[in-house]
């Protein structure tokens, strides 16, 4: 094991660090990630009532990435109306260890106090 997550030298995007941010990285990746490891299983408009804060563009791009980057998984049943659901790959799957501890940071730490 690596004595830091980036070494000198070594560009953040080359890193298991920068790899992983770009997974989870930017504003509702994380948010979709956790709506649907709480959800198990959602269609579309479900996930942007349950963000409320995003449009239809950004969600539809969102869900393209994860999906291309093996989060999740998107099933489309062919029926008129179309109805496709989303739900997380077993790769999506493992990073919940990692938001729950980011969770877990973020409620230990959230009520200390700034000493500078």
């Amino acid at each position: 094991m690596p004595e830091t997550c980036i070494p000198t030298g070594v560009k953040l995007k080359d890193t298991g660090f920068g790899y992983t941010l770009s997974l989870i990285g930017g504003q509702y990746k994380m948010i979709i990630l956790y709506w649907l490891y709480e959800n198990k299983v959602m269609r579309f408009n479900e996930l942007q009532r349950s963000i409320g804060t995003i449009s239809f563009k950004t969600l539809s791009m969102m869900l393209k990435e994860m999906e291309a980057d093996g989060l999740i998984i998107r099933r489309e049943f062919p029926q008129v109306p179309p109805k496709v659901e989303y739900s997380l790959s077993e790769r999506g799957l493992s990073l919940i260890p990692v938001l729950n501890m980011m969770c877990d940071w973020g409620e230990e730490n959230m009520l200390v106090t700034d000493c500078r």
